[in-house]
């Protein structure tokens, strides 16, 4: 596969899984705007800002931080890198750099939710509603998955999309928990710290599964061990880098090795770590750790694969 061909496949997952998770955090913020308990909504609605680094930009268009210009600046403000509308966008040219390598459902499924998203734009999201557009961008990225698992060949281009979509996971979920843990440390009200975990397992959809495995109240130590080490949790950091190492298997070549040997080495410090083991530093001082290495197997990705020879 061309160098070219790879990039955009592994481009056009990561902008659609970036999309996502961006639209599980405003999900989480515009639940918690909602709380009655109003003395640290600021700090809720400073969340995607802090995930996304885009508080100066966020400041030198809007002049308050309201949920209203929070959504608007985060769903459908071209000013903003980081905007649902903007990772759309790059997904759309990336999937139609490369229409060859998709089958008509995957294609079909981009295409349909660019246009629709532009639609949605025209109108705007209190038009729209909310909660409708959150179910709607969460639709349109499991239909995406449900084409791309139902009608590619399992070939490079589908191990590239899928490690796109894994990087872009693994990192997500790490910022999330380092964020949140942030927060929950000064909070001293229980109930909000129940409630912001309530919501943070919400948003990785991880409510139902929690409740399965643990069969005691939400705590932050449980919380932490569902999303870093278990290997049963699909959005867990563990079960994201144990893909991503079976993924690189199977593009296989010479060049491979230094990728490879930061996946393994990385899912071999996951497997075997204890809960104990994660927390004794603490969890945001581990989840900077985990971005450092995540980010290191990403650039080794990009010079092992993505750059032209």
């Amino acid at each position: 596969m061309l160098s070219r061909t790879a990039s955009e496949l592994y481009w056009m997952a990561r902008y659609l899984e970036r999309a996502e998770s961006i639209v599980r955090v405003l999900d989480v913020t515009y639940k918690l705007s909602l709380m009655p308990i109003r003395s640290q909504q600021n700090q809720d609605l400073n969340l995607p800002l802090s995930l996304t680094g885009t508080h100066a930009l966020f400041e030198e268009h809007y002049t308050r931080l309201t949920i209203t210009n929070l959504l608007n600046f985060f769903v459908l403000d071209h000013r903003n890198p980081s905007s649902i509308y903007n990772c759309f966008q790059a997904a759309w040219n990336n999937a139609h750099s490369v229409r060859g390598s998709l089958s008509a459902e995957v294609w079909e499924s981009i295409n349909a939710t660019w246009i629709e998203m532009k639609l949605m734009r025209s109108k705007g999201v209190a038009k729209v509603g909310t909660d409708t557009f959150f179910d709607w961008a969460k639709e349109r990225a499991h239909l995406f998955r449900g084409a791309m698992f139902g009608t590619l060949l399992r070939n490079d281009a589908l191990c590239f999309i899928r490690l796109g979509t894994l990087i872009e996971r693994a990192y997500a979920t790490a910022q999330l928990l380092g964020v949140k843990d942030q927060q929950l440390d000064v909070d001293p009200d229980p109930v909000r710290e129940y409630y912001r975990l309530d919501t943070l397992l919400r948003a990785v959809s991880a409510r139902e599964a929690y409740h399965s495995l643990y069969k005691h109240p939400v705590s932050r130590e449980t919380v932490a061990e569902l999303l870093v080490l278990r290997n049963d949790m699909p959005r867990s950091l563990r079960a994201c880098v144990g893909d991503m190492v079976l993924q690189l298997e199977r593009i296989g070549g010479q060049r491979a090795n230094i990728p490879r040997r930061l996946a393994h080495t990385l899912h071999v410090e996951l497997r075997f770590s204890t809960l104990d083991e994660v927390l004794a530093h603490g969890l945001q001082a581990y989840m900077v750790h985990f971005q450092g290495k995540i980010n290191g197997l990403a650039d080794s990705i990009h010079h092992t694969y993505l750059e032209a020879l």
